[in-house]
């Protein structure tokens, strides 16, 4: 299944993609797509979007902005530094267990909406991210196994970044990454039955049509069962979590000169089989 939040900010309402044109509301027996609801098992949905679909029970998109496929999550865990071109170009070691920082759950917005300069930015990044999304709650997880057990399924994400907050106003990674609309997500969240290979999706992100990073999962270090079973071991997941698992090379940092997004540009990404997000970078409040 394919998970969509439409509506205005704040007021999205679920529902089930079919294809580009179609879906299927579920708003009236689903509160919203959140702890709640993960954690009581998304396969409940199953048959019932299958029935409404066999009824013709559709409705085609009518230009309904695209929100965050899930409501805001408890917490958003990230993975610094899990693609071995992306810690060359950034000039860092490759890391022997994975590099975790934490963004502010309200960063969160929907694929498609703005991102706004924070006050006092001068080095504003990209990173076009495979995020997941937990299914359960779960800690001190046993296995590798277990931890893709807990996975309710696989989003697009932007983890924006504002390296001069991150790098040079304490070293503090959590600075650079917390500021409003700095985690665009979705369109869709995709559960894992529905992706072949979650260790081989290409990854690519464009600044005003020109291309910056076109990477693939199959070059991260740590995979995504990897980083789950070891956060296991530190947090309490919970169920609607967000883990992003890291960007491959072509941030804006990595070239030389370096490349910082300005008010007006226009950010294109997308995953294999995940779908396309768009953000138009606007100016401070």
């Amino acid at each position: 299944m394919k998970l969509m939040r439409i509506g205005s900010f704040g007021t999205e309402r679920p529902v089930v993609r079919v294809d580009d044109d179609r879906y299927v509301d579920v708003s009236d027996i689903v509160a919203d797509f959140d702890e709640a609801f993960f954690g009581a098992g998304i396969d409940r949905l199953e048959s019932v979007v299958a029935d409404r679909i066999a009824a013709g029970a559709v409705t085609a998109f009518a230009g309904e902005r695209i929100g965050a496929p899930i409501a805001r999550p408890h917490q958003i865990l990230c993975i610094g530094l899990n693609y071995r071109d992306h810690a060359e170009e950034a000039g860092l070691a490759v890391p022997t267990e994975p590099i975790v920082f934490t963004k502010s759950p309200n960063t969160m917005v929907g694929p498609n909406d703005d991102v706004r300069t924070p006050r006092g930015a001068t080095q504003l990044d990209w990173e076009a991210e495979l995020g997941l999304v937990i299914g359960r709650r779960c800690q001190y997880l046993e296995s590798v196994e277990e931890a893709r057990e807990a996975i309710a399924g696989f989003v697009v994400v932007n983890d924006v970044s504002e390296r001069t907050f991150q790098f040079e106003r304490g070293g503090q990674w959590s600075k650079g990454k917390s500021a409003e609309t700095f985690n665009p997500t979705g369109p869709w969240l995709v559960t894992p039955d529905e992706i072949a290979d979650v260790g081989d999706l290409g990854i690519r992100l464009s600044v005003n049509g020109r291309e910056r990073q076109n990477g693939s999962t199959s070059t991260m270090i740590f995979d995504p069962y990897t980083i789950v079973h070891h956060l296991s071991q530190f947090f309490v997941l919970e169920p609607g979590d967000l883990i992003s698992t890291g960007t491959p090379a072509g941030v804006g940092m990595g070239f030389t000169p370096p490349v910082w997004l300005s008010e007006g540009d226009i950010v294109d990404l997308s995953i294999d089989g995940l779908g396309d997000q768009r953000q138009r970078i606007v100016r401070p409040r």
